[in-house]
């Protein structure tokens, strides 16, 4: 099987506070879709704007900024036999949390 990534920018999930609640469970409805199918692997939601830059000699730098680029919002991580069916949760995941998903594939580590 294959794992992909579903994911989604932190600023498409336009919703209000008092949708909150009732899109969280439709997510949350999804994961335990995805869990009870056994293709659920990990994943979450991120604190908005909490990441910090390490570069290769060691800097740490704030950022990244919304301002600047886009910026994860959170993500799923599944393996499924196809990109059709990883598709399919993206679907799901979109329909659910109410914001567009990109699905992007795994690369596999041969060493596994």
């Amino acid at each position: 099987m294959t794992r992909y990534l579903i994911s989604f920018d932190d600023g498409a999930m336009a919703i209000s506070e008092e949708e909150l609640p009732e899109v969280a469970e439709a997510a949350h409805a999804v994961v335990r879709e995805a869990q009870a199918a056994g293709v659920w692997v990990f994943g979450g939601g991120l604190e908005s704007q909490r990441a910090s830059v390490v570069l290769t000699d060691g800097t740490v730098t704030d950022g990244p900024y919304p301002e600047t680029k886009a910026v994860l919002g959170g993500f799923s991580i599944i393996d499924v036999p196809s990109r059709e069916e990883a598709l399919e949760w993206a679907a799901k995941t979109a329909a659910a949390c109410r914001c567009a998903q990109e699905v992007r594939e795994i690369m596999p580590d041969p060493t596994f």
